[in-house]
């Protein structure tokens, strides 16, 4: 039997009973509204995580690089969504997967993206199917639900050509700054109306929006209605992370993803334990800093997963080294903490995280390493 104390450091820890019942709530929370659960993958980028988020192997999902398409393409997934706008060059990559039996859309919000996508299918004699990026809340890329360019936007994608409107896609990424539970269900709201007021217009134009799709954590979890909307993405509720939990989306009990790390030393002077675990095993997201209580790089737990008395955090974090104290800078007993000792750090941000790693090691509320999942990298 394999325990975390047989295992290398730094090493990436996954709980699957935690990662069960996040997958749990959510997929209730799904079929509570009435909507498809379209689970975002990069997150895990495992087969082994992603089939157990999916309501069928075949999908639906979420991806945000053509790697984890052609990755979860060739373990049978077929209906996803590429959920970044899509460059031209990327085109004839879509359409290799597609063409070994996927049904990979894509996202565009403007007309030369659009051009693009229409160019290609007809040049190469091949159907893509596109949905228009919306912007509900003005975080990042899309256009307005209101926007005068919309309908010009979307006829961008020439009939006939092989490329077809597929609906419209938004994502509330604002709800991260969100200020409470009433800001939340306030963003939820605006998501959802946003989303569905583009999609009407489309549809009084006389333009096909079959899919209409919401989704990040946040919204997911506090949403109370999605009219309307015929689908949800989320990604990181799989995991929950530091940042989620300053959201109050989660509690700690709910954290899946840590990093095991091994103490290397001691600075007595300045209260400092010193680990192996840097921001090349944890991360350099700082994301918590924005938030009431400052995380550092990471809370530290013991070995089962359970934050230590002393309310300990990685305070600062060099390539390699992870630098230990108190929240508040005050001492404590050093001596609790002897070289050797193994501990668990949980993140700021999921994501970021287990990017740095090549697998999970997987646990089941305890430390016996059950099995070990590969993961992905890269674009």
């Amino acid at each position: 039997m394999t325990t975390l104390n047989d295992l290398q450091t730094p090493a990436l820890i996954l709980d699957a009973g935690r990662l069960d019942r996040n997958l749990e709530r959510m997929a209730a929370k799904a079929r509570s509204l009435g909507v498809a659960l379209r689970p975002h993958l990069k997150t895990s980028k495992s087969w082994d995580v992603a089939k157990r988020q999916m309501t069928t192997p075949q999908g639906p999902a979420t991806v945000s690089t053509l790697k984890e398409a052609e990755y979860f393409a060739a373990h049978g997934v077929r209906d996803m969504i590429y959920a970044v706008g899509i460059a031209p060059s990327k085109l004839a990559r879509v359409a290799a997967v597609n063409a070994q039996g996927a049904d990979v859309k894509v996202i565009f919000d403007n007309e030369a993206a659009g051009r693009a996508i229409s160019d290609f299918c007809e040049k190469q004699g091949v159907t893509i199917r596109a949905l228009l990026e919306i912007d509900c809340d003005g975080h990042r890329s899309g256009l307005p639900p209101d926007s005068p360019e919309l309908i010009k936007v979307a006829r961008s994608l020439r009939p006939g050509s092989g490329a077809e409107l597929a609906g419209v896609l938004t994502h509330a990424g604002g709800s991260y700054n969100a200020t409470g539970p009433a800001d939340m269900l306030h963003r939820a709201h605006e998501e959802r109306d946003g989303v569905v007021r583009a999609a009407s217009r489309l549809r009084e134009a006389g333009l096909p929006c079959p899919i209409v799709s919401v989704g990040s954590t946040p919204t997911a979890t506090f949403g109370d209605n999605l009219d309307g909307v015929t689908e949800l993405r989320c990604g990181v509720y799989a995991f929950f992370d530091l940042f989620m939990l300053g959201l109050g989306v989660c509690r700690q009990s709910d954290l899946a993803l840590s990093v095991l790390v091994t103490v290397i030393g001691h600075q007595k002077e300045k209260n400092w334990v010193i680990t192996d675990g840097g921001w090349m095993a944890l991360s350099r997201d700082r994301g918590t800093a924005s938030q009431k209580l400052d995380q550092g790089y990471g809370l530290v737990a013991d070995i089962n997963g359970e934050p230590v008395p002393e309310d300990l955090i990685v305070v600062s974090a060099n390539q390699e080294h992870g630098i230990i104290s108190s929240r508040d800078g005050s001492a404590f007993d050093l001596g609790r903490y002897p070289v050797g000792t193994m501990l668990r750090i949980f993140p700021n941000h999921a994501c970021p995280t287990a990017a740095q790693h090549p697998q999970y090691y997987v646990v089941d509320d305890g430390t016996e390493v059950r099995a070990v999942w590969p993961r992905i990298y890269g674009w």
